[in-house]
């Protein structure tokens, strides 16, 4: 019975998810930033500088997104003589480690006590996937209501390879019962839509989409992905004091900016649901049940 209702529950997840992308036409929209309905996003890493206050002042602002982990956990055991550079190193990277998580908590205490949707990545690296999926879960200590994403930012070995990236997908859908968003660029994109037979999973993951151009009606629909979820359309690239597409106050102009493709009511409906797109393709789907059937090393 517990099955049962659980199946129907994603079934209703994935309809929710069908219904978002079927309303929302933002997708050719010029500067959808503009529209005062559409909810704005900030996502933050710990060298971004925030005054809370003003940054607070701007009622568009919805939700924070903030850097988690980044790749493989690192080893803290400092066994080097306490007078050599390895052992100064091992310290440095401790502390720096220490206080990005003791400031990642501060600012998810703030963000939630003022009403804002709270949401963490990971930054994808080449190394156990399992491993990278554990240490971001144990770094985030992610709710049912918080946004979890894999930020993958190119296909290159400086990042991590897409088949380790289904595999991180599925070790967080088995930990947390939900899937993260994918969270990449129009390159990588575009290079998953067209391999998405080899790479399903990832093409089903609703997308949070880094370009920097005033609209993007030329790219989607692309493979799954009707629309973006979150289209990040302001950062350090396009950002300077002279000219900048949405200043966020109280940070500087390093900050990353997001749209929704949705109102605020719908953004908060699906923000924390976890649930993978419908398949465009007309094959058997085998990954509805993948879940049930992947064993975690």
């Amino acid at each position: 019975m517990k099955k049962r209702f659980a199946n129907i529950a994603g079934i209703l997840a994935v309809l929710v998810w069908s219904c978002l992308i079927a309303q929302s036409s933002q997708a050719g929209q010029s500067k959808p930033w503009r529209d005062p309905g559409l909810p704005l996003i900030v996502d933050a890493y710990e060298l971004n500088t925030i005054d809370w206050q003003k940054l607070l002042s701007d009622k568009r602002i919805a939700g924070f997104i903030h850097k988690a982990s980044d790749g493989l956990p690192e080893t803290y055991a400092c066994s080097a003589k306490e007078d050599s550079d390895a052992f100064a190193l091992c310290r440095t990277k401790w502390r720096k480690y220490a206080v990005s998580k003791e400031l990642y908590q501060t600012r998810r205490l703030v963000a939630r006590g003022a009403g804002l949707l709270w949401g963490a990545y990971h930054l994808a690296r080449p190394g156990n996937p399992i491993d990278q999926a554990n240490h971001f879960i144990d770094y985030a200590e992610p709710d049912s209501s918080d946004l979890m994403v894999l930020d993958l930012e190119d296909i290159d070995a400086k990042f991590m390879s897409l088949d380790d990236a289904e595999i991180f997908v599925r070790h967080i859908k088995f930990r947390t019962g939900r899937y993260p968003i994918l969270y990449t660029n129009h390159s990588v994109a575009r290079y998953i839509a067209a391999t998405r037979k080899e790479h399903e999973l990832l093409s089903r993951l609703p997308i949070w989409y880094a370009r920097y151009k005033p609209d993007v009606s030329e790219v989607f629909p692309i493979g799954s992905w009707s629309n973006y979820f979150l289209w990040q359309f302001s950062s350090s690239t396009n950002c300077s004091k002279k000219k900048c597409p949405y200043r966020i106050p109280g940070t500087l102009t390093d900050i990353d900016v997001n749209v929704a493709s949705v109102g605020l009511d719908e953004l908060k409906r699906v923000w924390g649901q976890g649930a993978l797109l419908p398949s465009d393709s007309a094959e058997p789907n085998l990954i509805a049940d993948a879940s049930t059937a992947y064993q975690p090393f």
